[in-house]
């Protein structure tokens, strides 16, 4: 059952500034504006938790989260630091990033709303750019902690000098499921003194050493493998026509909401791996990170 389930975005809220103008972003963000599309219609929903400056583009950004019928009751102002922005350059299409320090995410308040969401949620992204500081990485961890009962999902999203080996070995001992990809797997596997090896052997160690449900590799064009214990899901490659100024910005974002909305709709692993291979695909052939889905992907969650 998807009725009364919520799925919580908990991160970085931000404007990316991208050669064609500025798009709402911030992954945990993203990421649950494509799950409330996809739960929406089946009673669910997703929300944001986090936090944007007093100011125009704080403003901004709870106006269109409210436009796509999210609540923003989860989204703190704060009157001292600005909202989040990162900008954003294109190779073909692939983006790297400049993230602006000093900024609202970067100082998460604990409150009794955030513990009451935590502690009803049906599951919870997170990722480890919001926990650069020490102010924002104790709220995610008493959120993480608060929420025994959730899936929940570190998307590891390895950004600049943004993480260490601390933030991602507390970060994998709170989480269910681990989501990275195939750039991001050896650094977290050095980093955590796991041995050099193939890829299926790095994710075995690591799915051991935290007791994980599952790990979610993403792999650009060759879509997303879903490791579950034995069973390895591999869905077949898809892809949609590029519309004008398509990027690859927000598609690992959508990947995540596809794989959490299909865990807590309980679907089985393989329509899980479409599903976000659908996801991510259809994303990565648009411009901006959370584009309108089509009824088509909206129906696999049927």
């Amino acid at each position: 059952m998807v009725r009364d389930t919520t799925i919580v975005g908990l991160g970085e809220a931000l404007f990316d500034l991208l050669p064609s103008g500025k798009a709402l972003g911030g992954a945990p963000l993203n990421m649950a504006c494509h799950a409330q599309q996809l739960l929406a219609q089946h009673g669910g929903r997703a929300v944001v938790a986090s936090r944007v400056g007093m100011d125009p583009l704080g403003d901004e950004v709870v106006r269109q989260l409210a436009a796509r019928g999210m609540t923003t009751d989860f989204v703190q102002r704060d009157a001292a630091h600005p909202t989040g922005t990162v900008h954003v350059e294109l190779n073909e299409g692939q983006p790297t990033y400049e993230i602006v320090e000093g900024v609202a995410w970067d100082h998460f308040e604990w409150s009794t709303g955030w513990e009451e969401l935590a502690g009803s949620c049906a599951a919870v992204c997170f990722g480890t750019l919001a926990q650069r500081s020490t102010e924002s990485r104790e709220a995610v961890w008493r959120f993480l902690d608060a929420a025994p009962q959730a899936v929940r999902m570190l998307d590891v999203n390895l950004r600049q000098q943004y993480y260490d080996r601390d933030v991602i070995e507390q970060s994998c001992r709170r989480a269910t499921l681990v989501k990275l990809n195939e750039l991001e797997l050896p650094v977290v596997a050095e980093l955590l003194g796991i041995p050099p090896g193939a890829e299926r052997d790095e994710i075995s160690a690591l799915m051991k050493r935290f007791d994980l449900e599952a790990i979610v590799l993403t792999r650009g064009k060759l879509g997303t493998l879903l490791v579950l214990g034995d069973q390895v899901v591999d869905p077949a490659l898809v892809s949609y026509p590029a519309a004008e100024h398509a990027d690859a910005v927000g598609a690992g974002d959508a990947c995540s909401a596809g794989i959490l909305v299909g865990w807590v709709r309980q679907l089985p692993p393989e329509r899980i791996g479409t599903l976000a291979n659908q996801l991510g695909a259809y994303v990565a052939s648009q411009h901006g990170a959370t584009p309108k889905l089509p009824q088509a992907i909206l129906d696999l969650v049927a």
